[in-house]
């Protein structure tokens, strides 16, 4: 599904970002990127999204050559996509309804469709019985609940999910990954980046560790080893 072939990442002032990374991701996969701040895993998630280009080296989803990629031709590949962040990036203005049917309607989705499906993406992230409250008026754990039920709601093939319990309880954080699980278990490809030592040793699945914009281990059933 998404093959890096030699990626590095250089900036302007000669900081290595990436460092010829190879890998790949299959479809159906939950993928785990770990590694200390700086490490790479922002630069190497945003290479998916086109919001950074490789310096040298090909980033492809499927047989789509991302850097390469118009404006239009990202904006349709950017909508297979769901991203979850860290800091939600909720609108404040709108109620929990309101945020996911402004992502359904971005991608010109009918009114019948966003009252059929915004009632079940909230049930499915139990949040049915919030649909009418604002973010302010949700838990941390809520707010990221909401910010994942919009990253689905359009039906991605891939969630990139970008160390999105960083600010939450051991509680919160149990049922966000929960939820993630879940969601990969319907079919959807994840990407997760934490530095939650809990949270990777309870996934008991795939983990890329990363250091110094380099991939030092790429293991099937890993753990958090830095």
């Amino acid at each position: 599904m998404i093959y890096f072939n030699n990626v590095s990442k250089v900036y302007n002032d000669n900081s290595v970002a990436l460092d010829d990374v190879t890998l790949t991701i299959t479809t159906g996969e939950f993928v785990s990127i770990v590694g200390h701040s700086g490490a790479g895993k922002t630069t190497l998630t945003k290479m998916i999204l086109a919001e950074d280009i490789p310096t040298s080296g090909t980033v492809f989803f499927e047989s789509t050559n991302i850097p390469k990629l118009k404006n239009k031709e990202l904006t349709k590949l950017r909508r297979r996509i769901g991203v979850v962040f860290q800091d939600f990036k909720l609108l404040s203005n709108k109620t929990a309804y309101e945020n996911i049917a402004f992502a359904m309607e971005a991608v010109g989705k009918t009114n019948e469709e966003i009252e059929s499906d915004v009632p079940h993406v909230l049930e499915l992230v139990d949040l049915r019985n919030k649909m009418y409250n604002f973010p302010s008026e949700m838990s941390g754990g809520e707010q990221q609940r909401l910010a994942i039920a919009r990253a689905i709601i359009n039906q991605p093939e891939l969630i990139i999910a970008d160390e999105p319990t960083g600010n939450l309880d051991a509680i919160n954080t149990y049922e966000i990954v929960q939820i993630l699980k879940k969601i990969n278990d319907l079919g959807t490809t994840v990407i997760l980046t934490t530095h939650n030592r809990g949270v990777i040793d309870s996934l008991k699945g795939r983990v890329i560790t990363m250091e110094k914009g380099r991939v030092v281990r790429d293991d099937k059933g890993g753990k958090y080893v830095i």
